[in-house]
Parts: structure tokens; C-alpha cells; sequence
């Protein structure tokens, strides 16, 4: 077909379709503020497809063969917006109270692994923040304990016997493939100082490389968190700005897979205008120096 010289108006029945199409798919809700979002969007599948008509696209969404096409309208529906050490608070609540307290315990009990699930992970600036974090977590945990003989050198970034798993997920191939290249531009690297480029970056021409030590701990991988397929016996999930997608039965549903996808007494970090508050009943707010987070409650036996 011919590319679309005018844009197809969707009729207010052939919205519901495509509303209920993506829902079904990914959880997904656009109610009636978003709907103009969701036409643009389609707009511009329908023009790549060069295709001029709402029907003839959506029976190619329901087709066998149009699973690919289905998947790159989905990554056209999430803005991706993320960055370094983002919401400060809640990184430094992570970082100074909840990691501390993750090694202490861990320590305690002969458990030597850390697992962090980085939920809707966009380009990987999450996921690689995170990495930082516990890095410097466990530096400064092994500093505090006695000195044990045959010290490695040069240190490894993760000291023995600890080891460190930071499973990252999206629904966009997109941004994985970003997040797995792991190169930032100068404006991307702007909340990151001075102390933890020296450490943890290579400078690569006008861009900058996370460097193969902090790489290795992140592993970039598809998921739908619409399915039950998900990362299990996580210490922490972040999942920051994607809930806002969602109704609020799909919410719901969300959160209790994550209840189940955490360790117990695990930790579910949402985006700073998200919140579980009347959606469970099933983790307990923390709350310190403007930072959230939600730790699971334990069911009596």
C-alpha cells in the first residue's frame, strides 16, 4: 500500500479495539487523556507500515505474522525517560539504609548474593546506577571487617565470596540493545560526578563506557510484565514510572507479582509519584529524608 497522505482517524469503537488489543497484550491503559498519545503513536506505525487504513493494520496486529509488528508499536508507547542516579532521595534511602542492611543480614547469614531486579530498565542507566551502588556497598562493608589473608590485587570490584546479580528487563529491544552497548553521552552522564566516572567509566572518544566489571553484573533481557515469566528471589525490585501505565486492576495484579518475585522482607522501589498506598496491604512504607520505599510484610505461619 501506499503511505497514508492524511491521518486515519480512528473511530471512537476502533479505539476500544486497539485500547483493549495493548491491554490484553502488556497491561497497558490508556484512558481518555492518553487516547491522543495513542493516536500519534499508531500514526506512526501506520506510516512505517505504509499502511492506510485502521483495519488493515489491526488485523495485521492479529495476525500470526504480525507479532513483530505488535511488538514495535508496544516499544512506541513507552517514553523511556530515565537517568543516572535518579530521584536522589530514594537512591540515597537505597543506597545508606536498605543496601547496608541487605549485606549486614547476608553476612549474617552465610548468603553471600545480592539480587537486584531493575523492572522497566529504559537504556540502563538504572540498572548500571544500581551496580555502582552495591560496588561501593561491598567495598565499604569489606572495609570495616578484619583483614583476611591472600588478599587478591588488584581488588576485585565484587570481593569473594560475595556475588552480585542485577537482572534487567523492558519491553523495548531498543533500549535493551542501548543498555547492553552501555555508552553515554555527556548530557546522559550529567548526575554522574567526577568519583564515579574515574571509577567505573572509560572514556570512549566524546562518549563514555561503563566499564567491563560493572557490565558484568548487569544482564539486559526482554520481559512483559503483563506475564508470570518474571526474575524470582530478588533482594530488591526498582520499578520507577511504569505502574503509571497501568489501571488500577493491573496494579494490583503487578504488585502481588512482585510480592512473590521478592526474597523475604524484600524491598519494591516505585517512582516518586507511584505509590501502593490502597492498592495492598502487603508491604510497609519506609520513608526517610523525602526517599520511599515499600518493604514486604511476612504472612504469619
Amino acid at each position: 500500500m501506499s503511505s497514508p497522505a492524511v491521518a486515519v482517524q480512528l473511530s471512537d469503537a476502533e479505539m476500544r479495539l486497539l485500547q483493549a488489543l495493548v491491554y490484553q497484550e502488556c497491561g497497558m491503559y490508556f484512558d481518555a487523556r492518553r487516547t491522543h498519545f495513542l493516536q500519534d503513536r499508531l500514526q506512526r506505525r501506520l506510516r512505517e507500515c505504509r499502511m492506510d487504513s485502521f483495519y488493515s493494520y489491526y488485523r495485521l496486529l492479529i495476525s500470526a505474522s504480525g507479532r513483530e509488528e505488535l511488538m514495535c508499536l508496544l516499544q512506541n508507547l513507552t517514553v523511556n525517560e530515565t537517568s543516572f542516579f535518579r530521584n536522589k532521595a530514594q537512591i540515597d534511602l537505597f543506597h545508606k539504609q536498605i543496601l547496608e542492611e541487605i549485606i549486614r543480614q547476608k553476612q549474617h547469614d552465610q548468603q553471600p548474593t545480592i539480587r537486584i531486579w531493575s523492572a522497566g530498565c529504559s537504556t540502563g542507566q538504572e540498572a548500571y546506577t544500581i551496580a555502582m551502588l552495591v560496588a561501593d556497598g561491598l567495598a565499604y562493608h569489606q572495609l570495616r571487617m578484619p583483614p583476611s589473608a591472600g588478599v587478591q590485587w588488584p581488588k576485585p570490584l565484587v570481593p569473594a565470596p560475595w556475588r552480585v546479580e542485577i537482572p534487567a528487563s523492558d519491553i523495548n529491544y531498543a533500549v535493551l540493545r542501548a543498555g547492553q552497548e552501555g555508552l553515554y553521552n555527556e548530557h546522559q552522564m550529567s548526575s554522574v560526578d567526577y568519583a564515579y566516572r574515574l571509577r567505573y567509566f572509560d572514556k570512549v572518544g566524546e562518549r563514555y563506557a561503563v566499564k567491563a566489571t560493572i557490565k558484568e553484573l548487569v544482564h539486559f533481557d526482554f520481559h512483559n510484565l503483563k506475564t508470570e515469566f518474571l526474575p524470582q528471589k530478588n533482594d530488591v525490585i526498582f520499578c520507577r514510572n511504569v505502574m503509571m501505565y497501568f489501571d488500577e486492576a493491573e496494579q494490583r495484579r503487578l504488585i502481588e507479582k512482585f510480592y512473590r518475585c521478592l526474597n523475604p522482607c524484600g524491598y519494591l522501589l516505585v517512582g516518586h509519584a507511584e505509590s501502593l498506598l490502597g492498592l495492598t496491604d502487603k508491604f510497609a512504607m519506609i520513608y526517610r529524608n523525602s526517599g520511599t520505599a515499600y518493604k514486604r510484610i511476612e504472612e504469619a505461619q
